[in-house]
């Protein structure tokens, strides 16, 4: 790990393995799901340590506090020590994955690809029933 007084917030988000690329996190940063001590940023932006971010991704959101700087990408163990996660945001985190487990979901009975008419039949049907008892 090499340490730095500054990084591109792109290659560090990298390098702390929050994106598998460097191009994905520049991406994510351009769509704003990334930001810096509350503001919205570029991937050039220069990144310092006690920095806050806001990050977030396909895991959740995270919310953390900058430790160290890198910009070659390490092991895991490694990379969680560029950063630490608030507890607030960790808890946060782990309601929302519970409920987006207990959260219904609509599941295709035949998997991939169109309703067969048989199916289109009977989605129909639930329509029709749930429609007339309201």
């Amino acid at each position: 790990m090499i340490e730095a007084k500054s990084v591109r917030i792109d290659k560090w988000l990298w390098a702390a393995r929050f994106f598998k690329t460097r191009s994905l996190a520049s991406a994510a940063i351009d769509a704003g799901h990334v930001h810096l001590n509350k503001e919205r940023i570029k991937p050039a932006r220069l990144l310092k340590l006690a920095d806050v971010l806001r990050i977030r991704t396909e895991q959740g959101e995270f919310e953390i506090s900058v430790l160290g700087l890198s910009e070659q990408r390490g092991p895991a163990t490694a990379a969680r020590m560029l950063y630490q996660e608030s507890e607030e945001s960790v808890l946060r985190r782990q309601r929302d994955q519970e409920a987006r487990q207990l959260a219904p979901r609509f599941e295709h009975p035949a998997g991939e690809g169109r309703p067969s008419k048989k199916w289109r039949r009977q989605l129909h049907q639930f329509e029709q029933k749930n429609s007339s008892s309201e």
